[in-house]
């Protein structure tokens, strides 16, 4: 027997629509090129969304064709979202931080067939148009006095294309499971993988999000998403914060600038923001030297590699934030677990509260996790054994855009990690299984090895690389930027050796400490260990 109730189609056009109607006034903020603060409503956007999908209806853009964005978190890369998705089209955000070989990749992979950008990225595209002949419309992210003189002769300007069209638009009704959006993976390994994403997906990933044992957004938060919108939908944020009605504060290009985020968030008062753990390093920084606070700001998401326990400390105990730990991958919309707080925390020691907060929290309603052994046996949640990390959920992927890749047979999704799930369901990532250092026959972690480094006095950043060695196979170092560069000395790699004692296994303890400038980051802000290991192999 079949029920009785509506179907209604989970779609983002759903998304939009709630919100003009119902937080109307609400801000979205945003900050522009020539650091100037742009406001407007939720109903003058949404307007302008219409006006939009007019345009791109004008420059003979149909459903299903692929629209690519070069773009930072601005009020016009928000329209791009909602105009491209909800008229039936898929928005292919692509970041700009890749390698130039891998947006032409991507974008000829996506079969592009119009390109939107901002004034920063004219010179790549000037450089790059010969090399995506499917791309065949260029609008620059802009106004018309600032439109610039580009060899792109067919460029033209947002501004224009969307003040020539009404503020009518006859939505599709589209089905839940129609494509919305594309987001290729970060090919730190072959070439990138394109996730394709579905309005059903989007929708449940942002209900998800916004539950209280997750982000817990409402519509009186005001949100900064430090992540770029240019990555898995900045975490899903340009959803989910629409849908609860929140205020939505986006910083440009300005994301990794200290001082401009301290404004923002402090003028703007910011409640809630979410960025990868290199943001927040440099951010706190900043705000130990000019003295300065975030009075406004309640909790911060950390993902994209395991927050450092010295990052929540900081956050803590000087500035009263909350940390949320979370973990995700793009495959997984991103969001695949958070930290949350179960009944029973608040008696633990500050110790044993500290152990679970350094986890990367547990799943949301709707995510299913599991680990398995080399056999694909399921392992026990008990804190202790580990073994592949699989997720399984209405917003996982279940293959990559154009390629033919295996699949589990039960429907699980192979996430690359080692990890723990203890009996309360928290799960703590052990390593990267190309990253876990296995030495004399047994296994290192990286991540507790930099996470327990990190507390050091003198260290700004560390990483931990397993390096070729004859007598073990293979041997973790310390690769260190210190806080100050003229300490660098070998008394100081010494005290950071003596500092682990008593911290870790012993045999774990590296023998190496190397310093250098700069740590490098792929294009998602993750430290990029391939290039350690080239250098210091």
């Amino acid at each position: 027997m079949k029920s009785l109730m509506m179907n209604q189609a989970l779609s983002i056009t759903s998304i939009m629509e709630f919100a003009e109607k119902n937080h109307a006034s609400q801000e979205i903020v945003s900050l522009t090129g020539n650091d100037q603060i742009h406001r407007f409503s939720y109903a003058q956007t949404f307007a302008r969304v219409r006006q939009l999908a007019n345009a791109l209806t004008a420059l003979g853009v149909k459903q299903s064709d692929r629209i690519a964005t070069l773009a930072w978190n601005d009020h016009r890369h928000f329209e791009l979202y909602y105009a491209v998705s909800c008229m039936g089209a898929i928005c292919h955000t692509v970041n700009p931080r890749l390698f130039e070989e891998q947006i032409t990749y991507i974008v000829g992979h996506a079969e592009d067939s119009c390109l939107f950008f901002d004034l920063d990225f004219v010179p790549l595209v000037e450089s790059l148009k010969d090399k995506m002949p499917s791309v065949k419309k260029f609008i620059i992210l802009c106004s018309e006095d600032e439109m610039p003189e580009t060899s792109i002769e067919e460029a033209v300007c947002y501004e224009t294309i969307i003040n020539a069209e009404a503020e009518e638009f006859d939505w599709p009704e589209l089905d839940e499971n129609t494509a919305s959006s594309l987001c290729y993976t970060s090919g730190t390994t072959g070439n990138p993988k394109g996730v394709l994403y579905s309005h059903r997906s989007n929708v449940l990933h942002s209900y998800a999000a916004a539950l209280p044992d997750a982000i817990n957004l409402s519509s009186v938060d005001a949100v900064l998403p430090v992540v770029p919108m240019f990555h898995a939908n900045a975490w899903g944020l340009n959803y989910s914060v629409p849908m609860v009605g929140a205020k939505f504060v986006m910083p440009g290009s300005k994301a990794g600038d200290p001082p401009m985020l301290t404004k923002l968030i402090n003028e703007e008062k910011v409640t809630a923001t979410a960025g990868v753990p290199t943001v927040w390093l440099a951010l706190l920084q900043y705000l130990e030297e000019s003295k300065q606070t975030l009075s406004s700001l309640q909790r911060a998401v950390v993902g994209g590699s395991a927050c450092p326990p010295a990052i929540m400390d900081d956050f803590l105990d000087n500035h009263g934030i909350e940390t949320i730990h979370a973990w995700g991958m793009t495959e997984l919309s991103p969001l695949g677990t958070l930290f949350s707080p179960k009944a029973g925390y608040d008696t633990l020691s500050k110790e044993d509260q500290d152990a679970v907060k350094a986890k990367q929290g547990r799943a949301m309603y709707g995510m299913n996790i599991k680990i398995t052994d080399d056999s694909n046996q399921e392992l026990p949640w008990d804190g202790k054994s580990f073994g592949s990390l699989k997720a399984k959920g209405g917003w996982v992927c279940d293959g990559y855009y154009k390629l033919d890749t295996p699949r589990d047979p039960d429907g699980w999704f192979e996430t690359g990690d080692i990890a723990t799930i203890d009996k309360d369901g928290y799960m703590n990532i052990v390593d990267r299984d190309k990253d876990v250092i296995k030495s004399g026959g047994e296994w290192i972690s990286s991540i507790e090895l930099e996470n327990v480094a990190q507390k050091h006095e003198s260290i700004q950043e560390v990483a931990v690389i397993g390096v070729n060695d004859t007598q073990w196979g293979e041997r973790p170092i310390f690769v260190v930027v210190l806080k100050d560069p003229a300490n660098a000395s070998e008394k100081i790699k010494q005290e950071i050796l003596d500092f682990m004692t008593g911290k870790v296994a012993k045999w774990w303890i590296p023998e190496r400490v190397e310093f250098v400038d700069s740590i490098p980051h792929t294009a998602t802000g993750k430290i990029s260990k391939l290039d350690l290991r080239k250098r210091f192999s």
